[in-house]
């Protein structure tokens, strides 16, 4: 018998025919995002579809008073409540309270970590699977600052930034130099939150980090190295987001190089 046809393997792929039986769930954060919600859903669904890979996406909204909750429901009617999930907060309560809180609903063997405002395109996600497929990695996580992904996959094109003025990519540079040369992780983009995680590394890594805001997900990585999880890096597109205003303020800022320095200190 086909092990892709067993019953357990069918379950895990929806209806799709394909030697693919993993199931892919897609944690998204979001205050107010009701303009952008609708687009990242359209080209996630659009992708594993595609793609024909199982899927769910789990939206963890912040109580945002602009109806991104309404809007999400809407979601679930047109695309199934099996795979738009809404699992609101009572308010904003951080980044990484949002994906321990998400965690507590997928039912995928793969997570994947995206902002909603489009900043980051679900074409790449294709390009994370078969990275992560090829070497069997742990984490897969894109970056901005490379031309060809780790371990080498031919089909990668070179990463960037668009959207950005001159001083945003000066910070953001200037902050992925500093952690490089002070933590050695090992990894391009250290601030980046477009990511795929095998979901029991997920959970291991994120009860031992303690960081919250922006430089969350710099401890992700740092502890994953240090605990010996392996990772790889796609190239991506990073893209400003289309509605709504940037989050990252000058308090943001400071807390990324204290950050820094009590990574140096503690792992």
């Amino acid at each position: 018998m086909n092990p892709f046809e067993s019953t357990p393997a069918l379950n895990m792929q929806g209806s799709y025919s394909t030697s693919n039986t993993h199931k892919y769930s897609v944690i998204l954060p979001t205050y107010n995002e009701r303009k952008n919600l609708p687009i990242i859903i359209w080209l996630l669904a659009k992708t594993f579809q595609e793609n024909r890979l199982a899927w769910e996406v789990i939206v963890v909204d912040d109580n945002s008073p602009d109806g991104t909750q309404e809007v999400a429901l809407q979601l679930g009617r047109v695309y199934g409540e099996d795979k738009i999930v809404l699992k609101p907060r009572a308010g904003k309560l951080g980044l990484g309270t949002a994906y321990i809180h998400g965690l507590n609903f997928v039912t995928g063997d793969f997570v994947i970590i995206m902002d909603a405002d489009f900043s980051h395109h679900p074409k790449f996600i294709p390009q994370f699977i078969r990275l992560q497929q090829a070497h069997n990695l742990d984490i897969v996580t894109g970056t901005r600052y490379r031309a060809t992904s780790t371990p080498y996959m031919p089909d990668s094109q070179p990463g960037g930034v668009h959207g950005w003025d001159l001083k945003r990519k000066f910070v953001s540079r200037g902050a992925n130099f500093l952690a490089d040369t002070v933590l050695n992780p090992g990894v391009s983009d250290l601030t980046g939150s477009f990511r795929l995680y095998k979901v029991e590394a997920l959970r291991h890594i994120i009860t031992l980090t303690v960081s919250r805001g922006y430089v969350f997900q710099m401890e992700m990585i740092v502890r994953a190295r240090a605990l010996g999880y392996t990772v790889g890096e796609v190239p991506i597109t990073f893209v400003d987001r289309l509605f709504g205003e940037s989050k990252l303020g000058a308090d943001e800022i400071v807390q990324y190089g204290k950050g820094v320095w009590s990574l140096f200190t503690s792992v």
